[in-house]
């Protein structure tokens, strides 16, 4: 069983949800600011799978590494209005020729805020956001103050979450938020899932691709049950073949971010991968 509830306190109106033991309380002004936000242990509670989509719907087609060339980029649209995938996933500076490119194919432009260490204040994460909508982005996936989570600094890592939040939504673009998983225990990952869904972000995303480690499948079967049935849960890093695919969709991942769409599209195995071995983490 999961609860969740608005609460109004002293002109102040506060989001509490608990999860798995644990309640995440998240409190805004009347201007829809973060006045605090704090978690505790409580009980436990469970979450529900969603039901499978279309593959190729649920990829975004990726290519994050800095050396990225403006005839990669383009391949990478031709090969996403071919199989139709969800979004294409590229750094900022490739935001303006994506959306050029996909023009009316039905595939969204999807940047990165923040990415990929999450480090920059809340105010230039909102500047990015906002330079990147005006360039075309129609999804953003910004990475959290993994520091702040790692110093239980929740009001910061609320704020830094709710800021692009509220700018996306302002121009109806869709926001995934990168938690790092890796580098996070699962009482950090449990918090952090609570406080993306109180920020109002659509989904919550496992990783960069960039750090010591990618999607797992108890990763995203966590992050499901924490934010529950009707959330989206994106698994990327390290997701190559279509079995991986099916482990994180069963896992209950709604999005997969992998550079290897086309081959999972296809149903190339694992055995057939290994051919070109890479680094687990890496999600370019």
């Amino acid at each position: 069983m999961r609860e969740e509830k608005g609460v109004v306190e002293k002109g102040q109106f506060c989001k509490v949800e608990v999860v798995d033991g644990l309640q995440v309380k998240t409190c805004f002004d009347e201007f829809g600011e973060i006045i605090s936000a704090g978690a505790e242990r409580l009980t436990t509670t469970l979450g529900n799978i969603p039901e499978n989509l279309e593959m190729a719907g649920k990829i975004d087609h990726t290519l994050l590494k800095p050396e990225a060339t403006r005839e990669e980029i383009s391949q990478l649209c031709f090969e996403a209005r071919k199989y139709n995938f969800a979004s294409v996933c590229i750094n900022p500076t490739h935001v303006k020729l994506c959306k050029s490119l996909l023009r009316g194919s039905g595939v969204k432009v999807c940047t990165v805020i923040g990415f990929p260490l999450g480090t920059t204040t809340p105010e230039v994460k909102v500047f990015e956001t906002h330079q990147a909508i005006e360039d075309g982005a129609e999804e953003v996936d910004m990475v959290i103050n993994i520091g702040g989570m790692k110093d239980k600094n929740y009001e910061l890592v609320a704020r830094d979450i709710c800021g692009v939040v509220k700018e996306a939504h302002s121009h109806d673009v869709l926001v995934k938020v990168i938690l790092e998983t890796a580098l996070l225990t699962d009482e950090e990952k449990k918090i952090a899932c609570l406080l993306v869904k109180e920020a109002g972000a659509e989904y919550v995303k496992t990783s960069t691709g960039f750090s010591k480690g990618g999607a797992t499948v108890e990763d995203v079967a966590l992050m499901r049950r924490t934010v529950g049935p009707l959330m989206g849960v994106k698994a990327a890093g390290g997701v190559r073949t279509r079995e991986d695919f099916e482990k994180m969709v069963s896992a209950g991942a709604t999005r997969i971010g992998a550079s290897a769409g086309v081959k999972i599209v296809k149903g190339d195995s694992a055995a057939q991968s290994a051919a070109s071995p890479a680094t687990p983490a890496k999600n370019y």
